[in-house]
């Protein structure tokens, strides 16, 4: 199986081209290509399909143990780069189908690649019902939640997967690791929940760590960096457009009054490619 390795700020994940590769179970090849130690190493797997119900292309993508998640904006920009630059389109703007819905890819193109992509991430969902979170309300700001010995407040919202957003006073001390499993799996969020960690640095900037379900802590989620920004506008904390600085870099996150959309800006690199034994 032919396979390509593409990070986004760090977020690495591998992609095939499931067009022309037959892959019968996905969720165990994640979890075996994952490994960093007897596999290639990786966040996760995204599979590159045809395009359903209107989109251009369609994309699964599966954690590194195995579970399939709906979106991933920063898997989202490497298949808009990938897709560009092998040749399976000439279009710079294009629709492709997630487990979060239909999202708009616009690339910026330099030299005949793209440089940088940007990923219309739609409008955040609210309620908790469909994050989903166990809450009342119509909104989820300031929820308490009881975890690693601490009361925390968060503020939780799905920009195609759930996520429980904290401010804190620093995040670079944190022990991800102890909270983040426990956030993870707490009996509020009946599908497990991505958590952002998060420090205001101005009302342009934040800077953010992030546990996601799944994988730990990684370099970089574009979701969570929607989420976060959303967050920060609902507790009144920024202006709708800021720099929001992970582990692997930077994203630019805009939230469009009059759509109502996230935009999300960020680059998109390939890593490497290879072939993984049929066997395994």
């Amino acid at each position: 199986m032919r396979f390509t390795k593409m990070q986004g700020i760090g977020n690495d994940y591998v992609y095939v081209d499931a067009g022309k590769e037959s892959i019968a179970d996905p969720g165990a090849l994640a979890r075996k290509i994952s490994d960093r130690h007897f596999g290639v190493g990786s966040d996760g797997l995204v599979l590159i399909l045809p395009g359903e119900d209107g989109a251009d292309f369609t994309m699964r993508m599966f954690n590194a143990d195995g579970s399939e998640a709906e979106m991933c904006g920063n898997a989202a920009r490497c298949v808009g780069k990938y897709v560009f630059e092998r040749g399976l389109t000439d279009r710079t703007v294009f629709l492709l189908k997630t487990g979060g819905g239909l999202r708009e890819i616009r690339l910026n193109i330099r030299e005949g690649k793209a440089a940088s992509v940007t990923v219309d991430m739609g409008a955040p969902e609210l309620r908790p019902d469909r994050i989903p979170v166990i809450a009342e309300g119509d909104r989820v700001v300031g929820l308490p939640i009881e975890a690693d010995g601490k009361t925390w407040r968060a503020t939780c919202l799905s920009t195609g997967n759930p996520h429980c957003v904290l401010f804190l006073p620093e995040v670079e001390g944190l022990d991800l690791t102890k909270i983040g499993p426990e956030m993870e799996h707490h009996p509020l969020f009946p599908r497990r929940i991505n958590t952002e960690f998060v420090q205001v640095i101005s009302r342009t900037r934040l800077r953010m760590r992030v546990w996601e379900r799944g994988a730990g802590e990684t370099m970089a989620c574009g979701t969570g960096a929607c989420a976060v920004l959303a967050a920060a506008v609902l507790n009144g904390l920024t202006e709708r457009e800021a720099d929001i600085t992970l582990n692997g870099g930077e994203l630019h996150i805009a939230w469009d009054e009059k759509t109502g959309h996230l935009m999300m800006t960020g680059p998109a690199e390939f890593v490497f490619e290879g072939e993984w034994p049929e066997e395994t």
